[in-house]
């Protein structure tokens, strides 16, 4: 099926000065084969790694490039492509850029353009890691999300500098996608001004400086939950472990490593959350004690004994929690035999509203797989949604979770049949 969301859309696309620019030559060229007009805006530095003549060839307009056009601020060119704009995007967008965007400065023309204009305004970080990480950008970029600013990325990897770490633009075909997702008509706002939580991905627990017990979870199931619960209204919070998927488009990304980090992410602030989806997959046991240095094998000895201890309940925490700070609780089961019953007990024995379950052990529905079948459990309600894309599943998941939210329990003693109840897996 033919994705029209950003067919006649209008993308003024910014293209600041760093070697990820090389990249959004690909990205013009997608943007118009999804049916965009594309007009390109490129400043001084993106223009010593890429030359104009090349986006006017890919958009099929005229690139800008200076504010202090004669020609074109004889009818206030810039205020004019302010307003025929539907949105900007900004790829990449380097760390030098964001601090001018964050201090609203207007000395050429990208941000007098975004100063001008009353679209939506996205970005796509692009930058060495440490320059990600430093405080100045962080507090940068965290400010142009408070003011309704989307990031799209960063992306984690190999850099062109050699550092591996956050800070890669998004491949273009991800930032389209991320485009189509947010223009997309939503089926329905059913959690429109609710906050969901969710958590997603492994966790890692140490064993000494390079090594870590984890898990195959790929995180693709519960980004695909965000995504959804966003489209349908939500403030969404994405509490992720190790991970590399991008963040869905206006998604709160935190990122954490261990199971007791993951913990401490999900309860502080919890009172502001409605809704709370626990799909990550938590190692149940970390290291009694981590090593310093790294553990070497040693001579004569072919085996290893590892001392573990019981990690927290993360979702078993948050359900216990008073009733003025409970939020509505979802829970993940992936089992491999004996789905819906062990789901049953888990909803139960950890006094959840729902739980979603499915058969990891499925051959094409497992870890780190595109597509799932689900089965999403109630207290007397069991429904099984069958095998479908993870992101057409949790649009689904979304719908039900929201329906059981308003309408959360059966009446006491009431008997209802096992094809009425839902549950889903955590990948």
């Amino acid at each position: 099926m033919v994705d029209l969301s950003l067919q006649g859309k209008h993308i003024l696309l910014g293209v600041s000065g760093g070697i990820a620019a090389y990249k959004s030559a690909e990205l013009t060229r997608l943007l118009v084969k999804a049916g965009a007009q594309v007009r390109v805006v490129l400043t001084r530095g993106g223009a010593e790694f890429v030359t104009p003549l090349t986006f006017q060839a890919l958009s099929g307009n005229p690139v800008y490039q200076h504010l202090l056009d004669e020609q074109a601020e004889a009818g206030m060119g810039h205020i004019e492509l302010a307003k025929w704009a539907d949105l900007v995007l900004v790829a990449p967008a380097t760390a030098d850029i964001m601090a001018r965007f964050a201090a609203g400065f207007g000395d050429d023309l990208l941000t007098t353009l975004t100063l001008a204009t009353e679209v939506p305004i996205y970005l796509a970080p692009a930058m060495n890691q440490a320059m990600w990480r430093d405080p100045r950008t962080q507090r940068n970029a965290h400010y142009l999300s408070s003011i309704g600013w989307h990031l799209l990325g960063p992306d984690s990897g190999s850099q062109a500098c050699g550092d591996v770490g956050p800070g890669r633009m998004l491949e273009p075909q991800a930032i389209v996608a991320q485009l189509q997702s947010h223009h997309r008509r939503p089926t329905s706002q059913s959690l429109q001004g609710k906050t969901v939580w969710i958590t997603a991905g492994p966790t890692r627990e140490a064993l000494d400086p390079v090594r870590f017990i984890s898990n195959h979870s790929s995180g693709k199931m519960g980004f695909a939950l965000a995504q959804a619960a966003s489209e349908a209204g939500a403030q969404v919070r994405l509490i992720c472990g190790p991970v590399s998927l991008p963040t869905p488009v206006g998604v709160e990304r935190v990122n954490v490593e261990s199971a007791e980090q993951m913990l401490s992410a999900s309860l502080d602030g919890i009172q502001h959350c409605d809704i709370f989806i626990a799909a990550a997959a938590v190692a149940d046991y970390r290291a009694a004690e981590v090593a310093e240095h790294k553990i070497k094998k040693q001579s004569g000895k072919d085996s290893l004994a590892l001392s573990l201890i019981k990690n927290p309940d993360i979702v078993a925490t948050v359900a216990a929690l008073t009733p003025d700070l409970r939020p509505f609780t979802v829970g993940f089961a992936a089992e491999t035999r004996d789905v819906i019953e062990y789901a049953q007990d888990k909803l139960a024995r950890k006094k959840l509203d729902m739980i979603i379950a499915n058969d990891v052990s499925a051959e094409g529905i497992g870890f780190n797989s595109d597509d799932n079948a689900v089965t999403l459990v109630r207290p007397h309600h069991v429904l099984t949604l069958p095998r479908a894309s993870k992101h057409e599943l949790a649009r689904k998941l979304i719908e039900h979770l929201a329906a059981a939210y308003y309408d959360p329990a059966t009446p006491a003693g009431e008997t209802i049949e096992a094809t009425d109840v839902l549950a889903v897996t955590s990948q």
